[in-house]
């Protein structure tokens, strides 16, 4: 590893672009480390930004077509006796299969961020003689995506790089599963649409067969049920490892992160970014939200009763989890409620903002307004959360959880809300 960085810093573009082709050819390279050495060499002023994510991804590019075709040319009968020699037996061959059979073609955009399967999917491609326009389409974009986050990875750690490289690898891989299941579920969703809302609806119609309620509706229940879902689960781990102290190094490394990227000069912005977490935004979008639902609501009274019970209730939530929690902040000596996990303004931000915009949206339908209000309170809630990081007002993990917390009783309340309201159109169309 020494005599490869020490290439690096004198040879900077063309050891990168060799080691990643050869690496993509499945000879047991160090990529990652090496593309995020090459970020601390941009921190110091050695080598530029644009220049090593353009080699670095041109190696890439180069190494995994080349694989493709050596795959093409030599085909299965090749692999399968002679696989075991070069690490891509009959095993390995059927690992990539089942993540190709689950995912298709997008999962040559993701496979990057997986060791042991990245080196194989460009022989397993043209083993398999998949189309080689659509390989590359997506082969070359994930290439790139990959080499720009642990180049630009490594300038933002700087120094700090060889203590925290390894931590942040393992969360990429999980972020990077993440981000390419959603990126799946959209894809498949836009190509399935009419097909995905039968299925879903017929699904729904099994589990509230007695509210009989319209297809927009069942939607809706069905969504925030699985949403709900998902955040329980991410609670419960939120949970776990908050009991086992496991929040440490998360915490340390997201700090150091956030401020390497938001230095000093952000300050003015930060400030205002840290009021839209605060009553001078949550009190007039009340009152808007209040006034709307008079004017305009459909169901007035069973609105207003919910939006107060999200209010209260989150409120209500929020001081009974961070004095059950009991953990203290990074200042808790400035503040006389000094428990911060999880955080109140991310908690509040996302269940007051973000039921407000549901109201506020849910009988317009104009889908540019349902995407703009998403969009907006998702940006909203998330400066508020780097703000209190900046400011070293909270953990990381609070933000985290505050998040969590509030997505999680937000989702709920939109069930209750859809459910009441089904019943209520039941009873009225029954008598």
């Amino acid at each position: 590893m020494l005599l490869l960085t020490s290439w690096l810093e004198h040879n900077g573009y063309w050891v990168l672009f060799f080691a990643l082709l050869l690496e993509m050819l499945a000879l047991p390279l160090p990529g990652e480390v090496m593309m995020s050495y090459a970020g601390l060499l941009i921190f110091q002023g050695k080598l530029n930004w644009f220049l090593c994510i353009l080699s670095a991804g041109a190696g890439v590019s180069t190494g995994v077509t080349l694989s493709y075709w050596i795959g093409f040319r030599l085909g299965t009968p090749f692999f399968e006796k002679y696989g075991t020699h070069v690490h891509l037996g009959p095993d390995k061959l059927d690992k990539i299969s089942y993540w190709f059979q689950k995912y298709g073609n997008k999962v040559l955009i993701i496979a990057y961020f997986i060791p042991g399967v990245r080196h194989f999917t460009g022989y397993f491609s043209g083993v398999t003689r998949i189309r080689f326009r659509k390989y590359a389409w997506f082969a070359y974009t994930g290439a790139f995506i990959w080499v720009s986050v642990f180049i630009s990875l490594g300038k933002v750690l700087g120094p700090k790089w060889e203590q925290y490289h390894h931590t942040i690898n393992r969360y990429l891989v999980y972020a990077g599963i993440i981000a390419a299941f959603i990126f799946i579920m959209v894809y498949l969703y836009l190509k399935n649409k009419r097909r995905m809302k039968e299925v879903l609806t017929y699904s729904l119609e099994k589990g509230i067969s007695s509210f009989h309620s319209m297809g927009k509706v069942k939607f809706i229940v069905l969504a925030a049920f699985v949403t709900l879902a998902a955040l329980i689960t991410l609670m419960i781990g939120l949970i776990e490892d908050f009991l086992a102290n496991e929040f440490a190094l998360f915490d340390e490394v997201t700090s150091y992160i956030i401020h390497e990227v938001f230095d000093p000069n952000w300050t003015v912005l930060m400030n205002c970014f840290a009021l839209l977490g605060s009553y001078y935004v949550f009190v007039p979008l009340i009152i808007v939200t209040t006034l709307w639902i008079v004017l305009k609501g459909k169901d007035r009274m069973l609105e207003l009763m919910s939006f107060t019970i999200v209010i209260v209730g989150g409120e209500a939530m929020d001081e009974g989890l961070r004095s059950w929690f009991h953990r203290s902040g990074p200042t808790s000596n400035i503040y006389p409620f000094p428990y911060t996990f999880p955080s109140e303004q991310t908690l509040i931000s996302i269940t007051v903002c973000g039921f407000a915009a549901y109201l506020l949206v849910r009988h317009h339908a104009n889908l540019k307004v349902h995407i703009t209000a998403t969009l907006l309170v998702i940006m909203l809630c998330l400066l508020v959360g780097i703000s209190r990081i900046f400011f070293d007002v909270q953990y990381p993990s609070d933000v985290i959880a505050g998040y969590t917390f509030g997505g999680a009783w937000f989702s709920l309340n939109v069930i209750l809300l859809e459910i009441l309201r089904m019943l209520r159109k039941n009873k009225a169309g029954a008598s």
